[in-house]
């Protein structure tokens, strides 16, 4: 039974787009072990406080990754 575990900055991602991660990623899954794994193919979605999350040494923040989404360089 495959388990994929994700970890995403808290706040980042609404519900709808964890429900789109969770649907992609098991559906990538089925695409290489067959569509009866579907239903016992397990995404986990875990939070991780804003600023308690490390990259070359700095906090990465939520403000961060919305910025980066958008294009601009995070401070």
């Amino acid at each position: 039974m495959p388990l994929i575990q994700v970890r995403v900055i808290k706040d980042v991602f609404s519900k709808d787009q964890k429900r789109q991660i969770i649907k992609k990623l098991t559906d990538a899954m089925v695409s290489i072990e067959g569509e009866n794994m579907r239903g016992v193919t397990w995404v986990k979605i875990s939070e991780v406080t804003s600023g308690e999350w490390g990259i070359g040494g700095k906090p990465l923040t939520t403000e961060a990754v919305k910025e980066l989404a958008a294009g601009r360089r995070a401070a």
